[in-house]
């Protein structure tokens, strides 16, 4: 069965999308702990970091700094933290959470926003992606 993630890669569930390319995908979290807060995925479904070959890991890990360095340039924060647990879904992906605080980095701390607001911060974000 396919996961979330899949289904939105797929275009079966709709997302807030920040980036793709051939073997990458960025979209906004839906349940963040801060503004921007964006997963990325390898499109290929692979559960475990761990389990990833190399070239898909250090790829990850490349696509997930161009779309880092896009948030540190679009949002008011001190750094983009980034980590990955899966433990909610069994699909690899990076989480990327612009951090002002720890409390932001915690997973206890959600932000609420429009889908309004996920639109605009989701449009400027691709818009300082090189």
């Amino acid at each position: 069965m396919a996961s979330i993630f899949t289904k939105i890669i797929n275009g079966d569930l709709p997302c807030y999308k920040i980036a793709e390319d051939d073997r990458f995908f960025a979209f906004l979290d839906i349940n963040p702990n801060a503004k921007g807060h964006t997963l990325c995925v390898p499109k290929k479904e692979v559960d475990k970091i761990t389990d990833l070959d190399e070239a898909t890991y250090m790829g990850l890990m490349a696509f997930s700094r161009k779309i880092a360095l896009a948030l540190e340039s679009t949002l008011d924060c001190k750094r983009v933290g980034l980590t990955v647990i899966g433990l909610e879904v069994p699909h690899v992906h990076v989480h990327l959470i612009p951090l002002n605080s720890m409390k932001e980095a915690t997973f206890q701390h959600k932000a609420a926003f429009t889908e309004a607001e996920f639109e605009s911060t989701a449009k400027a974000i691709r818009a300082k992606i090189v």
